[in-house]
């Protein structure tokens, strides 16, 4: 029996010869196994001796995290993204003093002993016995990795973290069991290898390659002695140690290093000495992660190619999987950015809408034909800072990928209609009365064999913007000049259904996920949508009728060892929304709009475009929205909280008593148009004969986009009638559909919340009906 200490269990030395018996138990366990191609780390801790034998075997090298690197068109750097930053590197590319410092501060027997140290746990079971803890490690460079490992597979999961670093008996015996796989399986130099790629140096520095970069800007293999010495003293304890918060410490600790490196004989006295005396000699670089770092204005982009690789099935089954890839993949993302684009649209949205303006901007480009995006910026830039005027929220994108609950499109829906109506045969000569004045028409078939109704007792106006516009007007008159009560009777001939179709598959769907509701004032765009959604509905004009899902990414690789590995991407899918005709026809309806009609400061000069430009009621969004054969493009103007007016405002500097489509956004989608095609092929539409209307409607296009003025009659009287009457027996639509008001869904649906709602005026989004038909919060303005 062994002799009993005074106090009770067993003496030091009994304590280690037991370990010591684990371990050579352990060794005769080991014998012979060699490290498996696949296995499980086995997180759980076995806390006794007598589990050392449940411990599994099989231990696998986890893929190290690195940064994932994100790439535009050309393969140029937007944006590095990591949880941990690391490149691995191999041993030829670290420098030979890294080598022998961290060695020799670490494990300097490392060379002399196989996975443990007998004479280590001999003086470390000691150390702790008398101090009644663990006080002192024992641990070889070999048991570090392993330990490593464990931390690397525990990634942000705090649990599994403190598992992976718990000071008991357990761990150690467990880091044992693995290090005597590891040793019989790698050797000694390549567990140094993976040791200096593994281990944390501070300052989000993981391995020694991008601790090299962090402090000194510089290569492993460029590193010199006194700059190893301080990283390899860093690893110990990298916040007390940390050189850029004390440095003091640091030099401190890099000289012990130097000591110790001439005592274990790696340099001598006299170099170690000379070292010592040098400065630190620090040439910090700030850690780039994540999509704040975007050049040009990207980080928007990013943000959405963030928001792509977390959604997609494709990059893995599920939500943590896919975050999983993002944050430590070690991806690298080529994109579908255009950087001459990128750089057009950022510049443009700079000269004209400055960051601490009261309103800002969004904008986007695609590629008609392909879906790919080539820019996408704003004026607020991205970021957390709220006082300097930055923001993370994507205000050209959908909500669910990282935007708000959008805009609404005004009179840039318009050409939507007149697709549906085209597409179901109506010439683009019909003729309609158009009066400056009119009511809804009622009743309107919708879908499913629903009905709109308006409310015969108290029937909703709407007005064109100017009382010199009134008809009778043909199709390419009225768009030219953006005739609400046009195209008020157009939808209410066709009815909704047609147009909520041709919508769909043109991609057009609410910002918010919703389903466009059944109402005819979508004619004068009152469903929230954002500038990538409008982007891409009018390339599908364009590329002559095919709509194709928007993409980010071109492609994918993985690093995998020394190779790289391609993986799956999202692709877009291109369908036929339209004949090649109807497609043609809206574009000669739209080339007009550039030429002859609102949208004239749009124009791209001698290079043919089209487009349609927006601006809502009380003028909370304004847009200009256009294409060329080869590219199509949305800008939106207004104030994302949407609380202020664009009524005497200033933007970008200039001043303005009434914020148009044409006047503001007009000209940033020229500018940023202009750049982005500049050295492109000049292409033509191919454009339909569309005869001239017979009849003069009006004597000015005027500036507007042919809503009411200011609200007059169908903004006020649409909201207070709204509001007050609602439901669908006081003017909602019958058979189940719903009714729609003031640019929101009505007929019971809860508020849209970009909309505010004034202390002493009832809206009509509240279980409205559809009074306020659009033509008031929003739709028809040109």
């Amino acid at each position: 029996m062994p002799k009993k200490r005074p106090g009770g269990g067993l003496s030091p030395m009994q304590q280690a010869a037991k370990f010591l018996g684990v371990s050579v138990l352990a060794g005769a366990v080991m014998a012979g196994i060699a490290l498996p191609a696949a296995g499980a780390l086995g997180l759980a801790a076995k806390g006794s001796v007598q589990g050392f034998d449940e411990i599994p075997a099989n231990l696998k090298s986890p893929q190290l995290s690195q940064r994932t690197t994100i790439l535009d068109n050309q393969g140029k750097q937007i944006a590095t993204v990591y949880s941990r930053d690391r490149t691995v590197v191999d041993l030829k590319d670290i420098s030979p003093y890294m080598q022998k410092a961290i060695v020799a501060i670490e494990d300097s027997r490392f060379y002399k002993h196989g996975a443990v140290d007998l004479k280590g746990v001999l003086r470390a079971l000691n150390k702790n016995a008398q101090e009644g803890g663990v006080a002192q490690g024992a641990s070889t460079l070999t048991q570090q990795l392993v330990k490593n490992y464990f931390i690397e597979e525990a990634g942000d999961d705090p649990t599994k973290v403190a598992e992976a670093t718990q000071q008991t008996l357990g761990r150690k015996i467990r880091e044992l069991k693995y290090a005597i796989q590891i040793e019989d399986k790698l050797g000694k130099k390549k567990i140094l290898e993976n040791y200096l790629n593994i281990t944390f140096f501070g300052e989000q520095a993981y391995g020694v390659e991008a601790a090299s970069q962090r402090y000194f800007s510089k290569h492993a293999k460029d590193l010199n002695l006194q700059e190893s010495a301080l990283l390899a003293g860093i690893v110990q304890s990298p916040s007390r140690y940390d050189p850029v918060n004390d440095e003091a410490e640091a030099t401190k600790r890099r000289n012990t290093v130097l000591q110790r490196m001439a005592e274990v004989g790696d340099i001598s006295q006299k170099e170690a000495d000379q070292a010592k005396g040098k400065p630190l000699g620090l040439h910090t670089s700030r850690p780039k992660n994540g999509c704040i770092t975007a050049v040009k204005g990207a980080g928007f982009f990013c943000d959405y190619v963030r928001q792509v690789v977390l959604t997609d099935p494709v990059f893995g089954k599920t939500k943590e999987a896919r975050a999983k890839l993002w944050n430590r993949g070690g991806l690298t993302i080529r994109t579908t950015l255009d950087p001459q684009a990128q750089q057009s649209a950022q510049a443009s949205i700079k000269d004209h809408v400055y960051k601490s303006d009261a309103v800002a901007t969004a904008a986007t480009i695609v590629e008609p034909g392909t879906g790919k995006i080539l820019a996408m910026g704003q004026s607020r830039p991205y970021g957390v800072n709220v006082k300097n005027d930055e923001t993370t929220i994507n205000l050209s994108v959908n909500g669910d990928m990282g935007g708000g609950a959008g805009y609404q499109p005004g009179s840039t829906f318009k050409p939507i209609v007149a697709a549906a109506a085209i597409e179901g045969g109506k010439p683009p000569t019909q003729e309609y009365s158009s009066p400056y004045e009119m009511t809804y028409p009622s009743p309107v078939s919708a879908c499913d064999g629903k009905t709109w109704r308006d409310d015969p007792n108290k029937p909703t106006k709407l007005t064109n913007e100017n009382e010199s516009e009134h008809g009778p007007y043909a199709m390419k008159e009225a768009t030219a000049k953006s005739v609400n009560t046009y195209y008020v009777q157009l939808i209410s001939d066709i009815g909704i259904c047609p147009v909520i179709d041709m919508a769909k598959q043109m991609g057009v769907q609410r910002a918010d996920g919703r389903k466009i509701t059944q109402a005819p004032s979508i004619a004068l765009g009152t469903q929230e949508m954002s500038p990538l959604t409008m982007a891409n509905a009018y390339a599908t004009f364009a590329s002559r009728g095919m709509y194709c899902t928007p993409i980010a990414i071109e492609s994918v690789t993985k690093k995998v060892g020394s190779e790289r590995k391609s993986l799956p991407v999202p692709k877009s899918t291109c369908s036929r929304a339209m004949s090649e005709k109807t497609a043609d026809t809206v574009s000669t309806l739209l080339k007009g709009v550039v030429e002859d009609g609102t949208g004239q400061e749009a124009g791209l000069g001698s290079r043919p475009s089209a487009g349609k430009t927006g601006t809502t009621d009380e003028r909370f969004a304004a847009w200009f929205v256009g294409y060329t054969p080869n590219m199509a493009g949305a800008v939106w103007v207004g104030d994302p909280q949407h609380k202020r007016k664009m009524t005497n405002i200033t933007i970008g500097g200039v001043p303005h008593d009434k914020v148009y489509g044409g006047e503001v956004p007009g000209p940033i989608w020229r500018d940023m148009m202009s750049g982005a095609l500049e050295d492109k092929p000049v292409e033509d539409f191919h454009l339909v004969d569309i005869p001239d209307d017979t009849h003069d409607g009006g004597d000015d296009p005027g500036k507007g986009d042919g809503g009411t003025e200011d609200g007059n009659n169908g903004d006020t009287t649409g909201r207070l009638i709204g509001g007050l009457i609602g439901g669908p027996t006081d003017g909602g639509a019958t058979d189940g559909s719903t009714g729609d008001a003031t640019g929101g869904t009505l007929g019971g649906t809860f508020p849209t919340p970009t909309i505010s709602v004034p202390g002493n005026f009832i809206q009509g989004q509240v279980n409205g009906g559809n009074h306020g038909g659009g033509n008031g919060h929003g739709g028809g303005r040109r």
